[in-house]
């Protein structure tokens, strides 16, 4: 897995299911009304702990959610579940609404996006851990891995930088136009909450 051209093609398909371009929208969404440096910390966040995930898979793959008794179409139905609230919230500003409730009390705000819903499952999905499972089924030696590993830290790098550029495209829209494509985007990560949720019970339909 060392040649050029198959590290290549890993990455764009590591590219293509996590699709940094497509987190901006949402990482705009999950942090609105955040100052900048809480949005820096954030992003930094976000991606180490999708840094963190993506090794464990990478090392320990199927064993590890076999090792505490889940397996991949209950992951799917999990994250679906998870994101369908998380989708709720941005629909209804309740996010929102809590920060300025925290912001009066002088308090700071308890939602942190960073692990949930950004790192997992939007960075580190199931496409994703699907991705590098199999990367790591195709790896025949210790170099096979290092490979693998850089071309996970390149695709997490393009996100990193799709995090900080985000403030530049939400001065674009303005506040009215967060808003809308915070609703637009709820509405969306509802959608793909539910197909999550049917990928999971189709799955799982096949397993059994």
């Amino acid at each position: 897995m060392t040649e050029i051209p198959v590290l290549i093609t890993a990455f764009t398909t590591l590219f293509i299911i996590i699709d940094p371009p497509g987190l901006v929208p949402l990482f705009i969404a999950l942090t609105q009304g955040l100052g900048a440096a809480q949005r820096r910390a954030i992003a930094y966040r976000a991606c180490l702990v999708a840094a963190a995930l993506m090794l464990a898979f990478l090392f320990l793959g199927e064993a590890l959610l076999g090792f505490i008794g889940i397996s991949m179409p209950a992951f799917r139905i999990a994250g679906g579940v998870l994101l369908f609230l998380t989708a709720l919230d941005m629909l209804f500003e309740r996010r929102q609404s809590r920060r300025e409730h925290s912001a009066e009390e002088g308090v700071d705000p308890d939602h942190d996006p960073s692990v949930f819903p950004l790192a997992l499952p939007l960075i580190v999905g199931p496409g994703a851990i699907t991705t590098i499972i199999l990367l790591a089924g195709q790896a025949q030696g210790p170099a096979d891995f290092v490979a693998i590993t850089v071309v996970m830290a390149l695709v997490l790098v393009t996100v990193l930088i799709a995090f900080l550029a985000s403030s530049f495209f939400e001065r674009m829209l303005g506040k009215t136009g967060i808003n809308i494509v915070t609703r637009v985007l709820g509405m969306l990560l509802a959608a793909l909450a539910v197909q999550f949720i049917l990928d999971g019970l189709l799955s799982f339909g096949f397993a059994s």
